[in-house]
């Protein structure tokens, strides 16, 4: 079929750790499309970063298998012709973004034009619309410790996408990132791949992030667990975030409003038991005050009587 980007025939993949061999893929068959947004979903250790590296040509299978990039072998490919393949086909962006440190946003950028001899008035003319594209156009002459996690991100998916390749690869791209940060990342990398009709394979352990892909690929223990065609996928979820974030805040609000009703209310509630409480010590306080009085008034009395009997 013209319009398949990879197959998998019985791929399977194994690591020789001290005297044991650790299976990492066991007998993979799958086919990738052009133009579609995929979710490798899985989690630690479970193979899907193995076949991630397949797929780029980084890792070759090694117990039998073939993998076939637009009919041509990759497990075939010596290492000046993976090269070759990774640098006219290929995009990545990593959860840690991967940035020269030493070189600007805009130098990042044109890293893989360079290795692919374009001119730098071509290279750097392409870099600038692609970070313009990203909403980084005014970052382009910033060092990556001058930028956010989310600006860096930015940067390794101009990058990514700088080339136009046939594939980009996302390995946890939002790892490092907040929520809100995380559906931005998530709205601008599939947007631009199925705007520019890719292949974006992602690969997560999130099934948050799983929701955008048009087909999710759960792979468990180095098998393919299931194969889900995705018919509730979400192409803005920063729109979503929003959304929700915005409920969650009214909501939060209106609790806030109650409990300060409750509080102004029940002060007052709690001064009219008071007052009932004080009402009869009052009126104890008023009785006893009177019956000092009486006490006094007549003790003077007695007083005026004894001692008009005694003759004073």
């Amino acid at each position: 079929m013209e319009n398949i980007l990879f197959e998998l025939k019985n791929v399977g993949k194994t690591y020789r750790v001290g005297d044991e061999d650790i299976v990492a893929l066991k007998d993979i068959n799958l086919t990738f499309e052009k133009g579609k947004v995929y979710c490798l979903l899985g989690t630690s250790g479970s193979g899907k970063s193995t076949l991630l590296n397949l797929l780029a040509g980084l890792e070759k299978p090694n117990k039998g298998g073939t993998i076939s990039f637009m009919g041509n072998p990759l497990e075939k490919m010596n290492e000046t012709k993976l090269a070759l393949y990774r640098q006219r086909f290929v995009g990545f962006v990593f959860q840690s973004y991967n940035l020269l440190p030493t070189l600007t946003a805009l130098e990042n950028v044109t890293l893989p034009l360079i290795f692919r001899k374009v001119s730098k008035r071509k290279r750097v003319k392409a870099a600038k619309e692609m970070l313009k594209l990203v909403g980084l156009n005014h970052r382009w002459k910033h060092k990556p410790s001058e930028l956010s996690g989310g600006q860096q991100q930015r940067v390794s998916i101009a990058r990514a996408f700088v080339n136009d390749p046939q594939v980009v690869f996302a390995d946890e791209p939002t790892g490092n990132l907040d929520t809100r940060t995380t559906y931005e990342m998530m709205d601008l990398i599939t947007s631009m791949a199925r705007e520019h009709n890719q292949t974006l394979i992602i690969v997560t352990h999130d099934t948050e992030i799983a929701v955008y892909a048009d087909q999710i690929i759960s792979i468990r223990d180095g098998n393919v667990a299931s194969i889900e065609t995705n018919a509730n996928k979400i192409e803005k979820g920063s729109e979503l975030y929003a959304s929700t974030a915005e409920s969650d805040k009214q909501e939060q609000k209106s609790e806030q409003e109650i409990t300060t009703n409750n509080d102004t209310q029940k002060p007052q509630k709690e001064e009219s038991n008071s007052e009932k409480q004080n009402q009869p010590q009052q009126d104890k306080s008023k009785h006893e005050g009177e019956t000092n009085n009486n006490l006094v008034h007549g003790f003077d009395t007695y007083n005026h009587y004894d001692n008009s009997a005694s003759g004073e």
